[in-house]
């Protein structure tokens, strides 16, 4: 009777215990969905967390961190050599890191490399093609490798960059195998597109329609990661640019905002060239002096510089926007 007693007792505790936080839950649940609506999510789809690979010689790249957004344009810039495409073949899974990791859609790229090429699109820096292949041919063998049944894609895209894609690919020239790297990287809708120097050897006719085609990409929610070094390309397509340096990330940010952090520089116009060259004479960052113009390089001491301003005979004064070119140039310290 008493261990009967005692098994009533543990079961109806349990019940008790059961609705409690069945209430519970129920409770935050709601609150959740209630809160749904005024939450701004984002999903990381591209991740690099503290990967280094040394080539020794401070070659290769160095405790490299950063991610991408879904729905994001990514701008990833520096010259030959330092780093760019090392970081792109550990995210392809072509080569591993010293240290540190990286993932696409939380998939590990040095593991699981095939099953994220099959959600992505992908232009390498250096375009190898099978030589006796037509570029139609090696188009269509990808397709089929895909299991792509649709191919009107693909053809849209031949016909959008005016290639003709009938011939061997050892006959072509550097523009229409990149054209066919394009096309391959494009024609299956791919949720991520990582593209390494993409317009290398377009005229800028077909610069241009590429980068229409990366904003209409953009506007279907794609996530891209690219490497470029044509400044105007990734003013117009990214979100936010990365600059690596010696295979070290020295800025991160959105266009905007690292311009406006940076330097400005101002024209002043003024009275005669007599005055420009008293004014170009004045304890400031003088970049040039063109007879009455003087252009000045301003950091953050802009109440000085209208101080200065008001002592002399000003015509007119124009405000020289900083191009994404001169922001890259003022990080590696040539201009």
């Amino acid at each position: 009777m008493f261990v009967f007693s005692i098994c009533f007792f543990i079961i109806f505790v349990c019940s008790i215990i059961k609705q409690y936080f069945a209430r519970v839950t129920l409770k935050y649940a709601c609150q959740v969905l209630l809160l749904l609506p005024f939450q701004s999510y984002s999903i990381t789809m591209l991740r690099i967390n503290n990967i280094t690979k040394d080539y020794g010689e401070r070659r290769g790249i160095f405790d490299l961190t950063f991610s991408v957004e879904k729905g994001e344009s990514f701008g990833f810039l520096g010259p030959n050599g330092a780093g760019k495409t090392t970081t792109i073949r550990h995210l392809m899974g072509f080569i591993y890191p010293d240290k540190g990791s990286c993932t696409i859609h939380h998939l590990d790229c040095a593991t699981r490399s095939a099953e994220i090429q099959r959600i992505l699109g992908y232009v390498p820096g250096e375009i190898a093609l099978p030589d006796e292949m037509t570029g139609i041919g090696f188009l269509k063998f990808l397709a089929h490798y895909r299991g792509l049944h649709d191919f009107s894609r693909a053809e849209q895209l031949i016909q959008y960059f005016e290639l003709d894609a009938r011939g061997k690919l050892r006959k072509m020239s550097k523009g229409m195998k990149q054209k066919i790297a394009i096309v391959s990287a494009f024609m299956h809708d791919p949720e991520i597109l990582i593209l390494d120097e993409p317009t290398s050897g377009l005229d800028p006719l077909m610069q241009n329609r590429f980068v229409n085609l990366i904003l209409e990409e953009k506007t279907k929610g794609k996530t891209i990661l690219m490497s470029s070094h044509v400044f105007e390309e990734v003013e117009r397509t990214c979100d936010r640019i990365g600059i690596i340096k010696q295979g070290e990330l020295v800025a991160i940010d959105t266009v905007d905002h690292l311009k406006t952090t940076k330097q400005k520089s101002y024209t002043v116009v003024l009275e005669n060239e007599a005055v420009a060259a008293a004014f170009a004479k004045e304890n400031l960052n003088i970049s040039d002096v063109v007879q009455n113009r003087v252009t000045i390089i301003i950091h953050q001491d802009i109440k000085r510089f209208i101080e200065i301003l008001n002592r002399y005979p000003v015509i007119d004064l124009f405000t020289n926007e900083q191009s994404l070119e001169d922001l890259f140039l003022h990080f590696y310290g040539t201009k």
